[in-house]
């Protein structure tokens, strides 16, 4: 049972205080650090001192850190040429010796492409489909070879498809709500289906698409990794809980109902019901990223009571 520490850098947080909560989570034993890929903040939060670009972030993580997974949760497709993305992301991992994954979804903020001059297209999924299938077929081509791709909306010519990661595959990662498009997509591509913020229900619904879709195609049930982005919000009592809760702007009751907050036993609970549903990785969404005792409880006593669902 893997737990990924997942931040949200568009609310504010300087490059030093994302390298801070990354060596964090290293030296917690957390499996990994995500990010989303965001430019403009959202709700009632200041986002100063601005936005932080994610394969940048990552970059110099991937310098900073040895052990942890790195990664997007997830890059928007309406950010990046796909050609453009598999260099950038080849690139970082291997500055990262073989460390990077990449979560790819069509970009859905229409506000920040309009505050920052980005073309926000009408058909995204169709695009992402094409996208995923650019960025994985230049990473697969073998060296000497060239690779052509000649879509809707992208067209590549004699491509050298260079560079080549470290790894020899770089994990994807899909994930999403919609019923009928999203699981053929995880289904053809991903290594990894994640599903946002959802209800144990809902997971457990949206899982089962995903493995039919895979059987439809002749993939196994099982060869893609299920997991949940989740807030999470854990105090060892419940003064320390209302504390956290407040500092993020959030209620208890609510938290509970729609994340992963309470004590670490109930917390450990939760977790259950969501892997009894499906999920074997977690990706746990920290708001306030100055509260390091949060992942020091986190670790000590949700980490430590996981083994049972191994």
């Amino acid at each position: 049972m893997d737990l990924r520490i997942f931040t949200e850098p568009q609310q504010g947080a300087t490059y030093d205080t994302l390298l801070t909560v990354a060596k964090a989570t290293e030296d917690l034993g957390f499996d990994a650090f995500f990010r989303s890929d965001h430019y403009l903040k959202m709700g009632e939060v200041s986002g100063l001192p601005g936005p932080t670009d994610a394969w940048i972030t990552l970059a110099g993580l991937a310098r900073e850190t040895k052990r942890i997974r790195l990664g997007t949760l997830m890059t928007a497709g309406t950010f990046r040429l796909p050609g453009v993305l598999a260099i950038q992301v080849a690139q970082v991992d291997q500055m990262s010796g073989g460390r990077i994954e990449l979560g790819l979804g069509a970009g859905w903020f229409e506000e920040e492409h309009k505050a920052y001059g980005i073309p926000f297209p009408k058909e995204k999924i169709g695009r992402l489909e094409e996208q995923l299938e650019i960025v994985t077929g230049l990473w697969a081509t073998e060296l000497g070879k060239t690779y052509d791709f000649h879509g809707t909306y992208y067209d590549l010519t004699d491509s050298p498809a260079l560079p080549k990661p470290a790894q020899a595959k770089i994990p994807v990662l899909i994930g999403g709500t919609g019923a009928t498009r999203t699981p053929r997509l995880a289904a053809r591509f991903a290594d990894e289906f994640n599903m946002p913020f959802a209800s144990v229900e809902d997971s457990e619904r949206q899982f089962g698409r995903v493995r039919a879709a895979a059987q439809e195609i002749g993939r196994a049930a099982d060869a893609i990794t299920l997991s949940n982005a989740l807030v999470v919000c854990v105090g060892k009592d419940d003064r320390e809980l209302a504390r956290r809760a407040a500092a993020i702007g959030r209620e208890v009751d609510e938290l509970k109902a729609n994340g992963l907050a309470g004590s670490p036993a109930e917390v450990v609970d939760k977790i259950g019901r969501y892997a009894e549903a499906g999920s074997r990785r977690f990706y746990l969404q920290i708001l306030d990223l100055h509260d390091l005792d949060h992942l020091e409880l986190i670790s000590a006593q949700v980490q430590a009571q996981l083994s049972r669902y191994n």
